[in-house]
C-alpha cells in the first residue's frame, strides 16, 4: 500500500481528495499548506507519494517542491483548477509528475498515481544514466590526460603510454583512473 502525503491548501475539515484515496485504499498523511516545511516533513512522513491539491501552484510551494525533488526526490502529483500554461509549466520545471486539472474522480486517482510513480521512476532511471556518462567522460578525459603527458614525456605513442598507466596501476594495485589522476597532478605540480 502506497503512503501518500496530501498536502491540502483547502481550510475545509474533510476534503473529497483524501476520502477518495482512503477509499481506494492508500495510507493518507494529510498536511497543511499553511507554513509549508514540505522537505523537512518528506523526510519525518517518508511517504512513497506526494499530492498537492491547491487552486493554484504558487511560487512558494513549487520552490518546496524544488527543494524535495533536490534532497528527498519522490512522485509528486499536483491536483489544481489553475489551467495555465504557465503553471503547468513551472510545475513540470520543478519536477511534479502529473498535473491534473479539472476536478477529483476518485476512480481517476489510482491510475494518475500509478502513472506518476512510473513516469518519475523512469526519469530517475534517466538522471541515473546521465551522472553516469558524465562520470565515465571526466574519467575517460583523465585519462586521456595522463596519456597525453606521458606520450609527451617519454616521447612514446599513445598505446605505449596507456601501456605504461596500466603497470604502473597494476603494481601499485590501484585503479587506473586514480593513477591517471596522479599523473595529472603530478604534471601540475611541476609545471
Amino acid at each position: 500500500m502506497l503512503r501518500v502525503m496530501l498536502v491540502d491548501d483547502s481550510h475545509e475539515e474533510e476534503s473529497p481528495l483524501k476520502e477518495g484515496l482512503v477509499a481506494a485504499g492508500y495510507d493518507v498523511v494529510v498536511v497543511s499548506a499553511l507554513g509549508l516545511a514540505l522537505a523537512e516533513r518528506v523526510t519525518e512522513l517518508a511517504p512513497d507519494v506526494i499530492i498537492i491539491d491547491t487552486e493554484s501552484p504558487s511560487r512558494d510551494v513549487l520552490e518546496h517542491v524544488s527543494v524535495v525533488n533536490a534532497c528527498a526526490p519522490r512522485p509528486i502529483v499536483v491536483f489544481t483548477d489553475d489551467r495555465e500554461n504557465a503553471s503547468i509549466q513551472a510545475a513540470l520545471k520543478a519536477g511534479v509528475s502529473a498535473y491534473v486539472v479539472a476536478g477529483i474522480d476518485a476512480q481517476r486517482l489510482q491510475p494518475i498515481l500509478e502513472v506518476a510513480v512510473a513516469r518519475f521512476q523512469h526519469e530517475q532511471a534517466l538522471r541515473e544514466e546521465l551522472r553516469d556518462a558524465q562520470t565515465k567522460l571526466v574519467e575517460r578525459k583523465t585519462i586521456e590526460r595522463a596519456k597525453g603527458i606521458l606520450m609527451e614525456q617519454k616521447g612514446v605513442s599513445e598505446e605505449h603510454a596507456y601501456r605504461l598507466l596500466r603497470k604502473l596501476a597494476m603494481d601499485r594495485n590501484a585503479k587506473l583512473l586514480d593513477v591517471a589522476q596522479q599523473v595529472v597532478d603530478v604534471a601540475k605540480l611541476l609545471s
